[in-house]
């Protein structure tokens, strides 16, 4: 009786790590398929075809309500779980009240209390606000998706621990060339207004525009700065 109980605990053990391991390590593929099926390569969303089939994103949804990062994760685990709940959530709001020109038409997008981890409730903001920009990792914002134009495009795969690096530099470099969100020139540069209403997050002006040249490869000799208005329609196809 007593080896059946050991082999039991021991058995039980395998399966709770392997329950575990589930959770930290391979929870966003099936956000990854729907990413894959209703996003572009240039982000644009199939907001109407997506709203026929919300099963797969609710259930993503539960499963990272389910399985929030462990105490222990890396900062590339914890951001990449953070970010695909932002824009995961974003897209389930967007669904839920679609079809909107703009998100702005919903009452209070980023404020009301959207996702839930136990007995704790979180909205877009706070998300946004008290996690990833706590985070000191300023990329976050060419990450997260706000379903405008003028957003960063929302990537068609889902961010993942070990790419993490990688797929913040594509995706900043991909907006900082993007000449409908920024115009880079010499002397001049007309940036998108996340760089003014998050300027904190990018440090001084000097920094700022270290920070630009590092991602875009252009010298600049004293630049004048300026911000361009910011579109609010639904980024749809």
């Amino acid at each position: 009786m007593k080896t059946k109980s050991v082999k039991f605990i021991f058995c039980l053990k395998i399966c709770l790590i392997g329950f575990i391991s589930f959770g930290q390590k391979n929870i966003h593929h099936r956000w990854n398929k729907q990413l894959k099926t209703y996003v572009s390569e240039s982000g644009k969303v199939d907001y109407n075809a997506w709203k026929k089939d919300q099963k797969n994103l609710n259930a993503y949804i539960e499963t990272l309500s389910d399985f929030p990062p462990r105490e222990g994760a890396s900062k590339n685990y914890k951001l990449a779980y953070w970010i695909n709940a932002y824009n995961s959530l974003t897209i389930k709001l967007i669904l839920e009240n679609y079809p909107v020109k703009s998100i702005k038409e919903i009452k209070s997008p980023w404020n009301n209390r959207c996702f839930k981890i136990e007995d704790k409730d979180y909205s877009l903001g706070d998300i946004e606000h008290k996690i990833l920009r706590k985070m000191n990792e300023p990329r976050i914002h060419f990450a997260i998706n706000c379903a405008s134009v003028s957003c960063p495009k929302l990537l068609n795969s889902a961010f993942q621990e070990k790419q993490l690096e990688t797929q913040l530099i594509q995706a900043t470099r991909s907006f900082l060339m993007d000449s409908s969100k920024n115009i880079l020139n010499k002397n001049k540069l007309k940036l998108s207004k996340i760089f003014f209403w998050f300027k904190k997050d990018f440090g001084s002006k000097k920094e700022r525009l270290n920070f630009i040249k590092k991602y875009s490869d252009l010298e600049y000799n004293k630049p004048v700065i300026d911000y361009l208005d910011y579109d609010w329609s639904l980024n749809t196809q």
